[in-house]
């Protein structure tokens, strides 16, 4: 009997063969975009920047619906009605997703939703942590899930270069005037995930893959990391530039990363960072 069955939203970034694997169930984002009002994970990245080099219009992205959620809660208790359903939420204080699975677990008993407080590749590490948790522990109680997700979430870190601001200036995710001035000064900024939200924390100068390279050094020793897993964030085409890739993994073996990751973004991310981001995202140590 399965006791317990993980959501997620697409805009985790886990991709198909991954939730499969794991048995996550994946609920629709959306992005409009070319005047389509599409589920985010039906299309490539790509596309998006297509269009905008074409049009100059910006892509729009809005969270799951309640109607997403209703369906899946449906499905998954009509197939499994002795499971918990746990949701595993993108940042509630950048998108609705929350609040529509709220809207949609009401009257079910056997919904729990837990805001993860990341995005991307972030809330994918918690959400597949979980899962891994989940296998390793069968007997787990509801309490005992609950209190692994918590520390989950106050250990998350992540990190990332927007590849065009003006992809977040746009989303309303950076003040014009910071905008500007690192569009002048062609200033690199690094957005962190802090308490759910997308923070402008610090600005570097000079090459992309100097900027990376310092990201990625800075990320490793700011504070004591659990070396057993590591996710790098990239953006555009099937696999990350090699020479960018060669860099980070090197710092990431020198640290003592055993795990190694890259994922791409999807649409939603994608949306508001642009072609040519890079992430970086692992936990810290527990106590």
């Amino acid at each position: 009997m399965v006791r317990f069955i993980l959501v997620a939203e697409t805009g985790s970034d886990i991709t198909p063969e991954v939730a499969e694997d794991l048995g996550i169930e994946i609920v629709p984002m959306h992005v409009n975009f070319g005047g389509h009002d599409l589920d985010d994970g039906s299309f490539p990245p790509e596309d998006l920047y297509e269009n905008y080099r074409r049009t100059k219009e910006l892509p729009h992205t809005s969270g799951s619906t309640p109607q997403d959620f209703t369906r899946a809660f449906n499905r998954i208790h009509a197939e499994h009605p002795e499971a918990q359903v746990v949701y595993l939420a993108y940042s509630s204080v950048t998108t609705v997703s929350y609040a529509s699975a709220l809207a949609a677990a009401e009257g079910r008993d056997y919904v729990t939703a837990i805001d993860t407080k990341s995005v991307s590749a972030g809330q994918g590490m918690v959400v597949t942590n979980t899962a891994r948790w989940l296998k390793a522990n069968p007997e787990a109680t509801l309490d005992e899930l609950k209190a692994f997700v918590d520390d989950q979430v106050a250990r998350i870190r992540m990190s990332f270069i927007p590849g065009d601001l003006e992809y977040l200036r746009a989303g309303g995710r950076l003040s014009n005037i910071a905008f500007l001035g690192a569009t002048l000064l062609r200033i690199k900024p690094t957005v962190e995930i802090q308490d759910g939200r997308l923070v402008a924390t610090d600005k570097r100068r000079g090459s992309r893959l100097k900027c990376i390279v310092a990201l990625t050094r800075h990320f490793l020793e700011a504070e004591p990391l659990d070396a057993g897993r590591i996710s790098f964030i990239y953006s555009v085409g099937d696999a990350p530039d090699p020479t960018e890739r060669e860099a980070v993994e090197q710092l990431a073996h020198e640290h003592g990363f055993e795990r190694i990751e890259w994922v791409k973004t999807g649409c939603v991310i994608a949306s508001h960072s642009g072609p040519g981001a890079f992430g970086i995202v692992a936990m810290a140590k527990g106590a």
